[in-house]
């Protein structure tokens, strides 16, 4: 259990939030939601005590651990893996290190004897004995192979020190944990296994996260910090958008009467209720139904940005033909071969391999900006492409104003069509003398939809789309992705995106391609396919 009690942060004149009084118990997952700079990695500071708050306290319950996904992906370079994962519970650790320090005294005495007894009783108490199995568990089911776990730290790649550091925080079955962004480098088959992991996770955890079905998948509460203020409300990521989106709705219709209101939104409690206890994902989460009430549901004050695509023109019959395409990275290895397929009108198709170098290198070669290994691809003569790359940094690379950058794109240059595509992208007043130089990522991001949004496009090549951006710009992507009226081809890494998006799978492996018109659950959770998977990796 986590107790916030009057916590207020500042910095300068500041206030980031205050008067936050909180209470995380056990049983449950809390998903801490807000805009980028709200405070929600500052909250977890807070609360691990890495950071001190201006004013108030934070206390755990009589004798709880708490446990922290550390961010310092170099801080235990010189241990080894299995070590660096037991690290992971603080006391049992000290205890292994007294214990084994007292054994190999060269003078061991009778007292010494007893001492011995004593920390080996502790040690069994702690189920220290089945400690270095554990720790092995959580590694192979994060995807750290059995010969990599008693390598040093400093051998491993970013990827394998972010899943070790992983299981150091899951280590131990603490009694608090504190997870910021913990599926970034996660593939998708290990952010499964995280989500069911965190699913029957009886203890207390708080989750930051950008990703929506993984929060939707793991939490009963969502901790929303909006304009300064912290509030709590049961339910998952979507319940809480869908609600609050429900509520501004009602709040713009001045005319309903109050009890309208209120039989809509407990329909929408009911729909939702039979949703969740359908989920294939959720299980002891299902609870969380119990506690959702009307009085919860309010508007959110959050700016969702306008992300509009508008073909200007229909796709012909031939859209794009692949013709037994090969791609070899820079190492030399097989990034894909043997792929050939032919697109349909309206498909909307996801790519996906174990390599997340053969998506970007597909897209390259059909976009034009690459030469294949091998093979040959044909677009359609009525065919508009709008291309968002994995790597955007060359875009950037000048002294341009926000405003210049966006008019090399279109031949209508007025401040009022520029500040409308810009303004769209939440970019509004002195916002757009800013050097784009300077942006964040997720601003650069944000630019480069402003872009593709002004070619009216009849197919978007998306790598990654959902890479630094907010939740709100995730929610609004998605969303204008689904009524999209042509072909989309994409690579993710977001759940949510990929099943409401995508209506066909390709796999891209070193050995063909797997290739099947369903959606994303379907193909994940398909016996036949999982088959053909390991198939098509291990020839």
């Amino acid at each position: 259990m986590i107790t916030i009690s009057n916590l207020r942060i500042q910095f300068g004149s500041k206030n980031l939030f205050q008067d936050v009084n909180m209470k995380f118990t056990a049983g449950n997952c809390y998903g801490v939601i807000g805009a980028n700079g709200a405070g929600k990695s500052t909250l977890l500071k807070i609360i691990s005590g890495e950071l001190d708050p201006t004013a108030g306290h934070v206390s755990l319950g009589p004798g709880e651990r708490l446990s922290v996904l550390s961010q310092n992906h170099n801080a235990f370079d010189e241990f080894s893996v299995i070590d660096t994962v037991m690290k992971g519970h603080t006391r049992l650790w000290d205890l292994m290190y007294e214990k084994d320090a007292l054994y190999a005294k060269p003078d061991f005495s009778e007292k010494d004897g007893v001492k011995a007894a004593e920390l080996e009783a502790k040690f069994a108490d702690m189920n220290g004995w089945n400690a270095e199995n554990d720790a092995a568990q959580l590694l192979s089911g994060l995807g750290i192979k059995e010969d990599l776990h008693y390598s040093e730290m400093k051998d491993l790649s970013g990827k394998q020190k972010v899943r070790v550091l992983l299981a150091q925080a899951l280590f131990g079955n603490p009694d608090n944990l504190l997870l910021d962004e913990p599926t970034n480098d996660l593939d998708l088959d290990t952010v499964l296994w995280l989500e069911n992991y965190l699913s029957n996770y009886e203890n207390t955890v708080l989750v930051v996260s950008h990703d929506r079905h993984f929060l939707d998948s793991v939490s009963t509460h969502t901790i929303d910090i909006d304009y300064g203020q912290i509030s709590m409300f049961a339910g998952n990521y979507s319940f809480w958008y869908e609600s609050s989106q429900l509520a501004l709705r009602q709040q713009l219709a001045q005319n309903k009467k109050a009890e309208e209101k209120r039989k809509e939104l407990l329909e929408f409690i009911s729909r939702f209720s039979a949703n969740v206890a359908k989920s294939k994902q959720t299980t002891s989460r299902k609870k969380m139904i119990e506690k959702l009430n009307v009085e919860e549901i309010k508007p959110s004050k959050r700016k969702y940005p306008g992300i509009i695509f508008k073909p200007e023109r229909k796709a012909g019959d031939k859209i794009l033909e692949v013709n037994d395409l090969k791609a070899i990275s820079d190492d030399g290895k097989v990034l894909f071969k043997n792929v050939s397929f032919t697109t349909n009108k309206d498909e909307k198709i996801v790519f996906l391999s174990k390599d997340p170098r053969a998506m970007t290198a597909l897209f390259e070669i059909i976009n034009g900006e690459a030469e294949p290994a091998s093979g040959t691809y044909e677009w359609g003569q009525t065919i508009t492409k709008a291309y968002l790359p994995l790597d955007n940094s060359q875009y950037f690379k000048t002294d341009m104003t926000l405003f210049d950058w966006l008019c090399q794109f279109t031949s209508e240059t007025t401040e009022v069509y520029i500040r409308g595509y810009l303004g769209k992208m939440l970019f509004s007043g002195e916002d757009i003398y800013k050097k784009v130089e300077v942006l964040s990522g997720g601003e650069k991001m944000r630019c480069m939809i402003s872009k593709m949004m002004l070619i009216d496009a009849n197919v978007l090549i998306l790598d990654t789309p959902t890479n630094h951006l907010d939740l709100e710009s995730i929610q609004a992507f998605n969303n204008t992705l689904t009524r999209y009226p042509g072909n989309v081809f994409m690579a993710s890494h977001d759940h949510e995106f990929i099943q409401t998006v995508a209506n066909r799978i390709i796999e891209l492996t070193p050995n063909g391609i797997i290739d099947k018109l369903m959606n994303y659950d379907d193909y994940i959770y398909d016996e036949g396919v999982k088959e053909l998977r390991e198939k098509m990796y291990s020839v």
